[in-house]
């Protein structure tokens, strides 16, 4: 009955979230979610040990504890601020979010589209995905397909579901649903469809092995098999924070096809993901929103002792 109630306050808090987020001024709603996002980076639960933790090894351990900490704290603020956009995204000119877009390596998206083929972006948790989807849903002049965790409650999973399609995608649940994701996928893409997929941690833990970071960990092999199937491009994408507005940045195409099993190429291109997404993130860390464990060496800093803080 506990957890029924927690989850269903959740719910509701979100809802609220959305609401009420929408009805603020713009800069009154960013004042206040940077608090909030001070706020929970001090009180260092073990989330925010955790990003601690990742973020440690995305700098290569050369920071202070003291950098390291501001570091944190700048990556909470960030964190915080995709929430507000998140909850505010629906109602904002979306003209505006297209236009204050800046827009590296444009031409691997233009090369796929003048060869007549699909793009799958592959992405990691930074920036704002949702705003970037806005501007890819423009450049595509048309919707793409993402694959989303299933949520408890459902009516939370539902709620994201409603916000994601009425932005302009196409959602189809990771679990659960009433035919399998990657089949979906692939009759999409099949039909000249694009997608965008979150690639930077596994939750299944049975993808293909790679070094991220030079640490080893898994990501889902999805897109190099999706790739394979239906000739899609597949195409590394980061989202990052870019003053008041937004930045992708897209690498170049990563290949699939080629001699041997796709069980031997899928792991080979999905390091190249890999690779792509260490030189981004590793150029603006703070945008990197990954809260959870994804080496398996790598678990949450030890908590701050509250009397030295």
């Amino acid at each position: 009955m506990s957890g029924n109630l927690s989850a269903r306050l959740t719910d509701l808090g979100f809802a609220a979230g959305w609401r009420a987020v929408r009805m603020l001024p713009e800069p009154a709603a960013r004042r206040i979610f940077e608090r909030v996002g001070t706020w929970v980076a001090g009180r260092s639960g073990k989330g925010v040990r955790q990003l601690r933790a990742n973020l440690r090894v995305a700098t290569k351990d050369r920071l202070s504890d003291a950098e390291l900490d501001e570091l944190t704290l700048r990556a909470m603020r960030s964190y915080a601020r995709y929430w507000q956009e998140a909850f505010r995204l629906p109602a904002m000119d979306h003209r505006r979010i297209v236009t204050e877009h800046q827009i590296i390596g444009v031409e691997h998206l233009e090369r796929a589209r003048d060869e007549g083929r699909s793009i799958i972006l592959a992405l990691p948790h930074s920036g704002n995905w949702d705003a970037a989807a806005i501007w890819f849903i423009d450049w595509l002049g048309g919707p793409f397909m993402t694959v989303a965790e299933r949520l408890e409650p459902e009516s939370l999973y539902q709620r994201f579901l409603d916000y994601r399609e009425s932005l302009g995608m196409r959602v189809v649940p990771l679990t659960g649903g009433p035919r399998p994701s990657a089949a979906v996928l692939r009759e999409w893409h099949n039909s000249g469809g694009s997608s965008c997929l979150l690639v930077d941690r596994d939750f299944g833990r049975s993808g293909a092995r790679v070094t991220f970071f030079d640490r080893p960990t898994t990501m889902p092999s999805g897109p190099a098999v999706l790739a394979e199937q239906t000739g899609a491009a597949i195409i590394p994408a980061v989202c990052q924070f870019n003053g008041r507005g937004w930045r992708i940045v897209f690498h170049p195409e990563v290949p699939v096809a080629g001699p041997g099993r796709l069980r031997d190429r899928a792991p080979a291109a999905m390091q190249r993901v890999a690779d792509a997404f260490t030189a981004s993130i590793g150029d603006q860390p703070e945008d990197w929103h990954m809260l959870g464990r994804i080496w398996a060496e790598v678990g949450p800093d030890e908590a701050v002792d509250p009397g030295s803080a």
